[in-house]
């Protein structure tokens, strides 16, 4: 079972996990965390494009955007 955005009424699958840390005014989205935490929030595509952090903070987008293709995974 996939997991499914934190933001309320929204029932869509989430992309992102977001974090932040108060003492360096830092958020960061990773790609959804394997480990639940009560201090994070996991976010939906529509919701992540839609984020913005307060202001004088960084936000730091760590995603994976490229994954490997094994040659046993490659069509043929």
């Amino acid at each position: 079972m996939s997991r499914r955005c934190s933001r309320s009424a929204c029932n869509e699958p989430a992309v992102v996990t977001l974090n932040y840390q108060y003492a360096t005014a830092t958020c960061w989205v990773d790609d959804v965390s394997d480990d639940l935490d009560p201090h994070s929030y996991d976010l939906c595509d529509k919701h992540m494009r839609r984020l913005t952090v307060p202001s004088g903070w960084r936000l730091e987008d760590r995603r994976n955007r490229f994954r490997a293709v094994l040659p046993n995974q490659l069509a043929g």
